[in-house]
Parts: structure tokens; C-alpha cells; sequence
């Protein structure tokens, strides 16, 4: 990767490790949009212009924000991620983001993908006694950026402008960022998804059971039954963790697949409801407009123009493993 030749006109150690967290990610990050490092699982993100709330689905991550500012809204509650607070998620969450920036100040972040085996080895180490049967965490979350983290994920940075230190240091570097995570005050969900606890796994299985058959007809008492739990049950820690019911995050899985397959597929309206699990297109028409503010046309055609015009949101949506998310964030 490139990088960019103009010394900084503040030279390290004259700076607040956030002004350098931020003058990192600016000098890593010379592309709009999000793209893959040299670091398996690491990500950078530039984004120069405002997005209004959209709902997304988002991969296991660890979320670092050194310049700008993200919302994530919830069913009942509001997460503020910027340069002072990150975003955890141990499992994939339907959520609405919104995201300020703009060209005079982009947002730039750093997205590292979460491993439930190097999070088991971590545990291993630690020697820490499992707790199969405590309370199920939630699957997102945002907590403060200390010190330490913030100082780890500068080291990673500056590892990134090196591609033999990328090759050789990058994941120890992510190691230590992925601990101080997991030692931190909401470690519960990442030490939940190394299979600590019993209640948790269950959930999380059964949304990897959604995410790649979400074509199936799915019931509530069939997603428990898949659980191994009572639908009572099952319905409230499928809430604790995800935030939202069982049926509407199917519902949603099912609606963001839709406009993939539209917008890179060359299905219609018809062929994509069908596809995702839809026996009417019309309900299909229904609850996409509801969710995305459009009808599934109109939305499949305004994002293949910002595909043409090489917008981040188009070019990083074509798949939910491009950046661990169904369309932009």
C-alpha cells in the first residue's frame, strides 16, 4: 500500500495519543471506503460525507474511531462511538447507524474482526475457571477507549506502515488489542463467545443457523428447538444478546440478503423475495420500504449508481464479509 510521502508537520511525541491515532489512520487510510490491510481481519475505513440513519448488520468486530463520529440505535437505547468510546459486537447484530463527517473532516476508523479461537487460546493462557451457566451478555456494546487500548491500537498503526512488520508483528499486535478488550469492564461478550457460557453459544449458533439459511421457514419454537431451549426461553435470551426478537432479526437477515441479490445479482423484486424466504411479494414490498425508506427498485437503483460513482457504501456492501456488514455503516 502506497502511503503518503509529506512529512507530518507534527513529529511524534508532540501530539495527544489521539491526535496521533487520528493522524495514523489518515495516513493509512487514502482510499474512500473500507479496505483489507496486509493484517488478516484488520480493516481501514475512510468515509467523507454524512450518512443518515440505515439499517446495517454487523459481523463480530472491534470498532476503533479516531476521527469522526458513529450512532448506533437499538431497539430502546442509543450507542455513541467516536474518538473517545469503541464498539464491540461478539455476535452479528441488526441495528440503524448514522455516521457525521464530512470532507474537511472524515470519519476514519480501524474495524478488527473478532476470533472466537484466539479469544479460547487467550482464555487458555489466563487459566480463567469457565462459567457455562452466569448471565448471558449482550452481543454489542460501546466502552471507553483507555489509554492502554488506545496505545495498543496506534502500535498496530504504525505496524501497518511496514509491510515486513505487518507480516511479522500484525498479529501480536491484534493479540494485545483483542486482551485489553477482553480484560476490560464489558469483557463478558467476548469471554461468552470463546463457548464460556452455555446460554450464549446457543444464541450464537443459532444466528449462524440464520445467517446461512435464512431462506427456510423459520418459526420461533423451530429456532428453540435448534437452541435446545423452551421458547420462552429462548425468546429472552435471544433479546439479551441480540436486542431484538427472534422473527424481526430473521426478518431483517432476509431483507439485507434481498438487496444484495438485487443490486449484485440481477434479481428483481420478485426473484429476491423468493429467494430470501418470501412467499408474497407484496409483504416483501411492504417491510423493505419499511426498513430501507424506499421501494426495493428504487433502492436497488440508487445504490448501483453509487457503485457506478464508486461510492464507499456500494463498493464495501457486496458482501457481509467484505467489512463484516450488510451494506454501509
Amino acid at each position: 500500500m502506497a502511503m503518503r510521502s509529506t512529512p507530518s508537520p507534527f513529529p511524534h511525541g508532540t501530539r495527544s495519543p489521539r491526535s496521533r491515532l487520528a493522524e495514523l489512520l489518515d495516513e493509512l487510510a487514502t482510499k474512500e471506503g473500507t479496505h483489507a490491510t496486509a493484517v488478516p481481519g484488520v480493516q481501514l475505513t475512510r468515509q467523507s460525507y454524512a450518512t443518515k440513519r440505515r439499517p446495517i448488520v454487523c459481523a463480530p468486530n472491534i470498532v476503533v474511531i479516531g476521527q469522526g463520529r458513529k450512532r448506533c440505535y437499538l431497539d430502546s437505547e442509543i450507542l455513541h462511538y467516536n474518538a473517545e468510546n469503541l464498539l464491540v459486537l461478539s455476535v452479528p447484530i441488526t441495528f440503524e447507524s448514522e455516521v457525521e463527517a464530512s470532507p474537511e473532516e472524515p470519519l476514519l476508523g480501524v474495524t478488527i474482526a473478532v476470533e472466537p479461537t484466539m479469544l479460547l487460546e487467550m482464555l487458555v493462557d489466563l487459566d480463567e475457571a469457565a462459567d457455562p451457566g452466569g448471565p448471558v451478555p449482550r452481543g454489542i456494546y460501546a466502552t471507553p477507549l483507555t489509554a492502554e487500548l488506545r496505545d495498543a491500537v496506534i502500535r498496530m498503526l504504525e505496524c501497518l506502515r511496514s509491510p515486513t512488520d505487518s507480516r511479522i508483528l500484525g498479529r501480536q499486535m491484534v493479540r494485545e488489542i483483542v486482551y485489553r478488550v477482553l480484560r476490560g469492564e464489558q469483557g463478558g461478550a467476548l469471554r461468552a463467545m470463546a463457548c464460556r457460557n452455555d446460554q450464549f453459544l446457543r444464541i450464537a449458533r443459532v444466528l449462524q443457523r440464520i445467517q446461512a439459511d435464512y431462506a427456510q421457514p423459520w418459526s420461533t419454537a423451530k429456532l428453540a428447538k435448534h437452541a435446545g431451549m423452551s421458547a420462552s426461553t429462548f425468546y429472552h435470551n435471544f433479546k439479551a444478546v441480540t436486542t431484538t426478537s427472534p422473527l424481526q432479526y430473521l426478518k431483517k437477515i432476509r431483507l439485507h440478503r434481498a438487496r444484495l441479490l438485487m443490486v449484485h445479482a440481477g434479481h428483481n423484486a420478485s426473484t429476491a423475495a423468493a429467494a430470501v424466504g418470501y412467499e408474497s411479494a407484496s409483504q416483501f414490498g411492504r417491510e423493505f420500504k419499511r426498513l430501507f425508506g424506499a421501494s426495493p427498485a428504487e433502492e436497488a437503483a440508487n445504490l448501483r449508481a453509487r457503485l457506478a460513482a464508486g461510492g464507499a457504501e456500494a463498493r464495501d456492501s457486496r458482501t457481509p464479509e467484505s467489512r463484516g456488514e450488510l451494506g454501509a455503516d
